[in-house]
């Protein structure tokens, strides 16, 4: 049983884990994500210096990074009871991967694009609900981080009223949703003193174009 979770485990963390924004600059672009931008790699950074193309790209593996994790959980499953407990330990590695990549020296990005894949899987309700507070603080404040954390801090509230994963589950999902948001907005603290001290970006303003030439190759990575 210990081992089950030992590979339910692996499995989220190594899906989790794939440096997507980072790969993706340095095969189209040779430039190292790390070094441009916010120098963080998550897509948001990527639409920052890459463009739309490379963030929907870099947005939608990063989804389905803690999306997959959770849908094959249940196949490690030697009995029914153990599938969403496995689901869970999945879905945190998942996060924990891509915050904590192995690939590109334990750095990565904040988790959010992950996450929101990690409870398409277990409450696609509430993450869908989750979504439409993102766009709505998006549309009217231009702000991702602000939009990203307001969404987090509204999935547990959203899978309690909803109750979803049943009356066995759903108080447990709350608090996984609870302790992931709280990781999401802890990983946004710079964005925080930003947005107080009216530093914060809004999306599109400052956005350099990629550049047409190597900036960065793996020597430098």
């Amino acid at each position: 049983m210990d081992l089950t979770y030992g590979y339910a485990f692996l499995l989220g963390y190594l899906l989790g884990a794939i440096p997507t924004a980072y790969w993706l600059g340095l095969a189209i672009y040779r430039i190292n994500i790390f070094e441009h931008g916010s120098r963080n790699m998550g897509a948001t950074n990527v639409h920052r210096v890459l463009g739309k193309g490379p963030f929907a790209a870099t947005l939608t593996c990063d989804i389905l990074k803690g999306m997959l994790p959770v849908l094959l959980a249940p196949r490690l499953a030697p009995s029914p009871a153990m599938i969403v407990p496995l689901q869970l330990v999945a879905g945190v590695a998942a996060v924990i991967g891509h915050t904590l990549s192995f690939w590109v020296g334990f750095r990565g990005g904040k988790g959010v694009a992950t996450g929101l894949g990690v409870f398409l899987g277990l409450a696609p309700k509430s993450s869908i609900l989750a979504m439409v507070v993102f766009l709505a603080v998006l549309v009217t404040t231009r702000y991702v981080s602000l939009g990203s954390m307001l969404a987090a801090a509204a999935l547990p509230a959203a899978i309690y009223f909803f109750q979803e994963g049943g009356p066995e589950w759903y108080l447990v999902f709350t608090v996984f949703a609870a302790v992931v948001a709280g990781f999401i907005i802890f990983k946004h603290r710079t964005n925080i003193r930003r947005l107080v001290r009216g530093e914060e970006l809004a999306l599109g303003a400052g956005a350099p174009a990629a550049p047409a030439t190597p900036a960065t190759t793996l020597d430098d990575a």
